[in-house]
């Protein structure tokens, strides 16, 4: 089962809302398929983003896959810590390996985005 307190792409992104930047990840299902990661490449803190746009890269021992942002807003924070240890993003995709926090230009974006329901039914039909 997923968290319930996120919302989700179809992308297997995550999104935290709360006050201020909401937080971004990438689904525990999206670690576990690419594999060992070794490289993350995230966009610099002020860098406006485009919901369904490439905004980063994530490397791993089988292959290299696009992040997408989840949502229109600008980058506020990236995860510093990855630099060093990408491998936290396979250890604690909801946690200490979360990727960036974006400001949004419209919360109705996030609200629009999947619920844990809605997500573990999309994983259920492929």
């Amino acid at each position: 089962m997923y968290p319930e307190d996120l919302k989700y792409t179809a992308e297997h992104e995550w999104v935290k809302a709360g006050e201020g930047p909401v937080r971004v990840g990438i689904t525990d299902f999206a670690q576990d398929a690419l594999g060992d990661i070794v490289y993350v490449q995230l966009p610099e803190v002020g860098t406006a983003v485009r919901a369904g746009d490439s905004c980063g890269e994530l490397e791993s021992t089988k292959s290299v896959s696009d992040l997408f942002a989840p949502v229109n807003g600008t980058v506020r924070a990236v995860n510093e810590a990855l630099a060093d240890q990408p491998d936290l993003v396979n250890t604690d995709p909801y946690g200490e390996g979360w990727l960036l926090d974006i400001e949004v230009d419209d919360d109705e974006e996030v609200a629009a985005l999947m619920d844990a329901d809605t997500y573990q039914g999309q994983l259920d039909q492929n």
